[in-house]
């Protein structure tokens, strides 16, 4: 691959997907596409390039992103905002919302579904201890770029070496079932979660609004133009008594008014009122397009 074919690679990156390629990152640009010369029967990643070139919007264009896009994952990664689920936001969603018993979880960057089911886990083992939840209706949206990665989570089938990740033995012999060599998540607990491929430089009103967005370990990849518009586009999409989660290397600080710090939850965000009413709703549909 030459300078100039590493060149046009990180700007379509940038442009489709919002990920941003560092100058010395093309060895790892290098050994994540030759998989995908070879699917798709391209000599050279020159060639490659080429091809890209010609048809930009393209299966493997799509491919391309994605190969590129980082998924690492794993049950309950990092548990800090785990526990914020399970000891605040969720007792503060049920106190008080008798009427409606319904909370909308939107988990952003969801790659192959450890987190969304990590949630769902939880929200089981908590309607076991309190019986009165069972009433209660949790919709977990689970969204990603990648729609490859997502039909793994769709399948909740993993190796043994995902599910020693991060998840307690006695939920796995609970809520899995192996299947030769590898686990399968319960059909309830997949149940619980839908699944969709959404590029977050997109539009995403029509989602419409939730209870909770976990949006982890994504805006670290992006420049701050972007995370700045992301995070303003979600705090439209997050309820006026809702919840931020992001990554432990992520903040709102400095980057937007919309959100404020929960204090002493650290990495969990609530709704600014004050910047909600200065900011005109006319500004809704800026996103950029991409994939």
């Amino acid at each position: 691959m030459t300078p100039d074919d590493f060149d046009f690679l990180r700007k379509m990156l940038r442009e489709r997907s919002g990920l941003m390629l560092a100058a010395e990152k093309q060895y790892l640009a290098e050994s994540r596409l030759l998989p995908v010369a070879r699917k798709f029967d391209i000599a050279s990643l020159g060639d490659l390039v080429q091809q890209l070139r010609i048809t930009p919007m393209s299966p493997l264009s799509v491919a391309t992103v994605e190969a590129m896009t980082t998924n690492e994952t794993f049950f309950f990664r990092d548990k800090l905002p785990f526990d914020h689920f399970r000891d605040t936001i969720v007792p503060a969603l049920t106190t008080g919302r008798d009427r409606d018993k319904r909370i909308r979880i939107w988990c952003a960057a969801a790659s192959t579904g450890q987190e969304p089911y990590s949630l769902a886990l939880i929200i089981k083992e908590l309607m076991q201890k309190q019986p009165a939840l069972a009433a209660w209706r949790f919709d977990i949206l689970a969204t990603d770029l990648s729609g490859e990665v997502l039909e793994r989570a769709r399948s909740g089938i993993y190796s043994q070496f995902e599910v020693q990740r991060g998840l307690p033995i006695q939920l796995l012999l609970k809520y899995f079932a192996q299947v030769g060599e590898t686990w399968q998540i319960a059909p309830e607990l997949r149940a619980m979660v839908q699944f969709r491929t959404l590029n977050l430089l997109n539009d995403f009103s029509p989602l419409g609004r939730f209870d909770v967005v976990f949006c982890r370990n994504v805006l670290i990849y992006f420049d701050q133009p972007t995370k700045i518009g992301v995070l303003k586009r979600l705090s439209r999409q997050i309820a006026d008594e809702g919840y931020l989660a992001l990554g432990a290397a992520e903040t709102v600080v400095g980057l937007t008014d919309a959100f404020k710090p929960l204090t002493e939850k650290r990495g969990l965000y609530v709704p600014n009122p004050a910047a909600r009413e200065l900011e005109p709703l006319a500004m809704a549909g800026g996103a950029r397009r991409a994939l």
